[in-house]
């Protein structure tokens, strides 16, 4: 069999990503079907041996999904016990008390960044979603006032943020502290949400006329918000920042104790994802379920309902991992770092750009970060690339561009909205682009003075 040359290689590669976009965008076939066929198809044109394929495909989900399936399953849990316990509405009504209902835009943008933290950008929507209704509805100002620095603060802890799936295992694939990554994403991510959240509100809401009902923000504001008692703010706080202040100790176990030591290998425990989002979501079933007044039943039944719908986007996660496998045994993975060797792009550039054709391929900001960080880190360790918390944010940066039809999260936000798709396109696409351009180019800035 006459071997695949690697300008073949490329030329195969680049005909799966574009049969990944017109496949899901155009033909509308569930991606999780699209991504396995595909990553089949690309193994098979290039002539790998047809008994390995799957062998290769499975060990791929499999390594993705051993860690990160654990990580979507705690982070859902901790999201549910925030919702049935009111603990983000007791947030919201306590920021939008001290900003002003003038200044709704600002609080939204606070509340979706500290309440995104924990959750995946689907379930941080849906959580947020009738506050920002009311809040509208309160402050008399439109919905894109309010809903876009929401989802702005949402997408950029998705993006760059751990402990959120995607910047776990990009973590884990560049060799990148835990801590030190929270500390830069806070850097690059709070100033980034400023200019794509509240500034760009406030610029692109009077442009676009939304039609006067909306049927779906209805039925949150003018339901009857009965009497439960809400937790407190400090108490709901503590309980969403446990995990993330867990990972910092976590990140910094070196610096603050012995290595080798009884503490140091403490800290390094608990400051693992895994453990921290357990330890965060069993305080969370005391503080935000027995102590509001649910009974054990409740909270079972709260923890067992969740995890449906993360089936999903844990099958995306697992055929992102699935796919790469298949660019990495066929040798693609090989040639694309030969070829940004010859171009002479740096890790950071490299990571950004391959990050966002994934995104407009596939749709999805997590399998776009997972594949281009399990390129990417190959060739930063043979340049022996000295920051690669860094290259944990430049992925993600460009794994949030360009949300079009292929994407969930865009259909999320044109129904919630009541907008239509030229109108979505015009403000949430235009966001999730600015959040990409800013972001990278603020880890640029970094990467210089660091």
């Amino acid at each position: 069999m006459t071997p695949v040359l690697g300008s073949q290689l490329l030329l195969y590669a680049a005909i799966a990503i574009i049969a990944l976009v017109i496949l899901i965008a155009r033909y509308r076939i569930n991606p999780f079907i699209v991504l396995t066929v595909v990553s089949i198809g690309l193994a098979l044109a290039a002539q790998m041996p047809a008994k390995d394929i799957m062998a290769a495909y499975e060990t791929g989900v499999g390594k993705t999904l051993g860690h990160i399936a654990l990580v979507v399953a705690l982070g859902t849990m901790l999201g549910k016990m925030m919702a049935e316990s009111g603990g983000a509405e007791r947030i919201a009504l306590t920021l939008i008390d001290k900003f002003g209902e003038k200044n709704a835009h600002w609080a939204m943008v606070c509340i979706a960044f500290v309440c995104g933290l924990p959750l995946f950008f689907e379930v941080g929507f849906v959580l947020l979603i009738p506050i920002a209704f009311t809040v509208a509805k309160r402050a008399g100002v439109s919905m894109l006032l309010v809903g876009l620095p929401m989802v702005a603060g949402l997408s950029v802890v998705h993006g760059l943020v751990p402990p959120h799936p995607a910047a776990m295992l990009a973590v884990s694939e560049y060799g990148a502290q835990v801590g030190k990554t929270v500390f830069y994403a806070i850097i690059v991510g709070v100033p980034t949400a400023i200019i794509a959240g509240p500034l760009f509100a406030k610029f692109i809401a009077p442009r676009i006329d939304l039609p006067a009902e909306n049927p779906i923000a209805s039925q949150f504001t003018e339901r009857e918000t009965g009497k439960r008692e809400l937790p407190s703010f400090g108490i709901t706080i503590a309980t969403i920042l446990l995990p993330v202040f867990l990972m910092l100790l976590g990140g910094w176990a070196n610096v603050l104790t012995d290595k080798g030591s009884a503490m140091n290998g403490l800290l390094l425990f608990i400051g693992n994802s895994v453990i921290a989002l357990l330890i965060a979501t069993l305080v969370s079933f005391w503080t935000l379920g027995i102590a509001r007044g649910f009974s054990r039943d409740n909270i079972l039944k709260f923890t067992n309902e969740c995890l449906a719908p993360t089936a999903a986007i844990t099958l995306l996660v697992g055929a992102g991992g699935g796919l790469n496998r298949i660019l990495i045994e066929t040798g693609v993975t090989k040639e694309i770092i030969a070829l940004s060797a010859e171009f002479q792009l740096s890790p950071l550039l490299l990571g950004w750009l391959l990050a966002v054709l994934m995104r407009v391929a596939t749709g999805s900001a997590t399998v776009a970060m997972t594949t281009a960080a399990g390129i990417v880190a190959p060739i930063a360790l043979a340049s022996g690339y000295p920051h690669p918390e860094l290259l944990v944010l430049a992925t993600g940066a460009g794994s949030l561009i360009l949300s079009h039809v292929n994407d969930g999260g865009f259909w999320l936000v044109k129904e919630y909205f009541n907008m239509t798709v030229i109108q979505t396109l015009k403000t949430w696409t235009v966001l999730e682009t600015l959040i990409s351009v800013v972001a990278f180019l603020l880890t640029l800035g970094l990467a210089q003075l660091l």
